[in-house]
């Protein structure tokens, strides 16, 4: 059975550790699998991902469904009630690291995808498990549709099968402060970072966020604070820097976002020389290639009169299920395909956005049979002749 299949792949997923940077072996299982399902293509692209492509052998539109396959680690010493990666069913929940967050909806897509009777569609499927996404997300899809353009992308990442027309976007920003060294015996020759940055802090904190009607609130989260040198003995620190993580709504832009933080009032006339960045990432995959860019990825937003969120939806409805419209509260892979690249997309897939990296982690498994029939239901409303 289609059921039995699916969710035995999916378990088979989750007994893989893929920590990101380590998704080698994953990507092996996930390209076996595309070539024993009839995926007329299957193959590893330059940064590690896995792409399948099923042709129909009629022109038409190009549907690409995304799901990435690295997963975040476990937490040294931190007890879990089920084997991380055991694959564990109990209670109709499937557990493991990376069952929501999202092998569950790769193996969905994949099954879903194969599934499908393609003399009654036009165009091109293509299913892709992208790596590094936990820390560069958009970075490894960017390849993946640059190879396909896609008309259409789906993103797999857990909607508990509400179907997502948009989603805040994501800015890591350092801040830093430039001191002056001294002795920590007469430390009034000195000027501390440390000090400095702390009214850095708590002007930002008392920065005025906008919200948005759809997305809800901007966000500004500290994540991070480091002095230098450290440790310091006997010295005032010279540096600080902190990391802020600023959940984005639509139409900010990097410009406006550094221009607030450097604008805010009285730092200047109280002599703190501090500076405001938008962070480079850089990360190499597992294959040797170098991922990187700045960790800007803007928000996204489709009307619910689109003509993609409406056939998504349709299709959905075709497959039995009777989602509710939503946005992503996380940032994902479409900050890329939506945000950067202006591709209609929409995001739907089985578990809870809270359900993402925790102790535990779970997928219910009629919620992984579910996602398979509202994928199928998507790309037939798509692509049927």
């Amino acid at each position: 059975m289609i059921e039995d299949a699916l969710i035995s792949f999916a378990r088979s997923l989750i007994r893989c550790p893929s920590r990101y940077g380590e998704e080698g072996a994953v990507v092996e299982l996930i390209l076996a699998e595309m070539a024993a399902l009839g995926f007329d293509r299957a193959w590893r692209d330059e940064n590690g991902s896995a792409v399948g492509v099923i042709e129909t052998g009629r022109p038409g539109p190009t549907i690409l469904l995304d799901g990435h396959c690295d997963t975040v680690g476990i937490a040294p010493g931190v007890m879990w009630q089920h084997d991380p990666f055991g694959g564990d069913i109990e209670d109709g929940f499937i557990y493991g690291r990376g069952a929501a967050d999202m092998k569950g909806s790769i193996a969905a897509m994949i099954h879903a995808a194969a599934g499908l009777n393609r003399s009654r569609l036009k165009g091109r499927i293509a299913v892709s498990a992208t790596v590094m996404e936990e820390n560069l997300e958009g970075a490894a899809l960017k390849a993946v549709m640059e190879a396909l353009s896609p008309d259409f992308v789906v993103i797999g990442e857990a909607t508990d099968l509400a179907l997502n027309r948009g989603g805040r976007g994501r800015a890591e920003i350092h801040l830093e402060t430039i001191g002056r060294p001294a002795h920590s015996s007469t430390p009034h020759l000195g000027r501390n970072a440390v000090l400095d940055m702390l009214a850095v802090v708590a002007a930002v904190e008392r920065l005025p966020l906008g919200s948005d009607p759809f997305l809800g609130p901007a966000i500004m989260a500290l994540t991070d604070i480091i002095s230098d040198p450290y440790p310091a003995y006997s010295v005032i620190p010279s540096r600080c820097r902190v990391t802020y993580d600023r959940r984005l709504l639509p139409g900010e832009t990097a410009e406006g976002v550094l221009g607030d933080l450097r604008g805010l009032a009285d730092l200047a006339g109280r002599g703190i020389n501090f500076r405001a960045t938008i962070v480079q990432g850089e990360h190499t995959t597992y294959t040797g290639v170098r991922l990187a860019g700045p960790k800007f990825l803007p928000a996204w937003v489709f009307g619910e009169d689109h003509p993609f969120v409406r056939m998504a939806l349709a299709g959905l409805r075709s497959a039995g299920l009777d989602p509710q419209l939503g946005a992503y509260r996380f940032c994902t892979n479409a900050a890329y395909s939506a945000g950067m690249a202006g591709v209609p997309t929409v995001g739907f897939g089985p578990g809870r956005e809270e359900d993402a990296h925790v102790i535990d982690e779970r997928v219910a498994v009629e919620d992984v049979l579910a996602a398979e029939r509202g994928y199928r239901g998507i790309i037939q409303a798509v692509l049927t002749i």
